[in-house]
């Protein structure tokens, strides 16, 4: 076996388990899964104080402008984009904030053969076109912890002295050298040997939820549990705002309604202008002297 043979890796063993899955009844192949899965949030859980040093430094980078990476190929790389999708729809940042890069671009999101993966310069070249620096963070996604595309990506922002982060499912690998953070949730073998599409993923999309939601939290675009700083555009989302704002504001529904359609279905704002018997341009006046945190304003 080569030294850095692809079956040296936990998430490439042969799971004894499962060895049945395709001879068992349906019922008991959904037990197994479902089995496995349940390993899933312990190995991330025995993360936490990495999970939260790395939601630490990315807040710090995006409190003062920076911008946050995710870099991933296959499966890692497609997780990597629904998560910084979502930051824009759910807490209102812009596109250049939380960004996504992927070995042949966002088309690959509907080809997984599409892409290089072991272009190790191409990871480096997204890096430098993007103009990453110090003010910005890094996050590589792997599960093997070695793929060359995401490797070459955190060389890169070392180079350029960005922060690093590294998510991966198997310890001691390349990325853990390059990176300034190592989150390794280690799942183990999967049902289906070597689909780490499986459990891999479901830790990586949990990490990924933590770290994003956790950034948010700190940058404010939370108040208290509730997220004030969506995108209201479609009916779901305008009742969705209503409900936070009359939460938030102590208020009933009309009041809340009538707030927002002052305010342009900005939340906070809306939330603002009923905590302090204000209009918009004063509500927007108390958020950008408390940093945009409500919480502040109340006090």
């Amino acid at each position: 076996m080569k030294e850095n043979s692809i079956a040296g890796l936990v998430t490439e063993q042969n799971n004894k388990e499962t060895v049945s899955i395709d001879v068992c009844t349906t019922r008991e192949l959904v037990r197994m899964i479902n089995r496995e899965d349940k390993k899933v949030a312990e190995a991330v859980g025995e993360q936490e104080e990495t999970i939260a040093k790395a939601i630490d430094v990315c807040a710090e980078k995006l409190k003062k402008g920076g911008r946050m990476f995710y870099v991933g190929a296959g499966t890692s790389g497609r997780l990597g984009i629904v998560d910084a999708s979502e930051c824009k729809a759910t807490y209102g940042v812009s596109d250049e904030m939380v960004q996504a890069v992927i070995p042949g671009g966002l088309g690959t999101m509907k080809d997984a053969s599409l892409g290089d993966e072991d272009d190790f310069e191409a990871g480096k070249r997204e890096i430098f076109s993007r103009f990453v620096s110090e003010h910005d963070v890094v996050v590589g996604i792997a599960a093997s912890g070695r793929t060359p595309f995401v490797l070459g990506a955190l060389e890169a922002a070392g180079e350029a002295k960005a922060a690093t982060v590294a998510i991966c499912n198997n310890p001691n690998t390349p990325m853990q050298k390059l990176a300034q953070i190592t989150i390794c949730a280690v799942t183990g073998p999967e049902a289906i040997q070597g689909s780490t599409r499986m459990k891999a993923g479901t830790a990586q999309k949990m990490v990924l939820n933590m770290i994003s939601t956790g950034v948010m939290v700190r940058i404010g675009k939370t108040y208290k549990n509730l997220m004030v700083d969506l995108l209201v555009n479609n009916s779901k989302l305008k009742e969705r705002a209503r409900n936070i704002v009359v939460q938030a504001a102590c208020t009933d529904e009309m009041t809340a309604e009538k707030a927002l359609q002052r305010c342009g279905y900005q939340v906070k704002e809306a939330i603002v202008s009923i905590l302090k018997n204000c209009g918009r341009q004063e509500a927007k006046h108390y958020l950008e002297q408390a940093d945009g945190r409500i919480s502040k304003i109340e006090k």
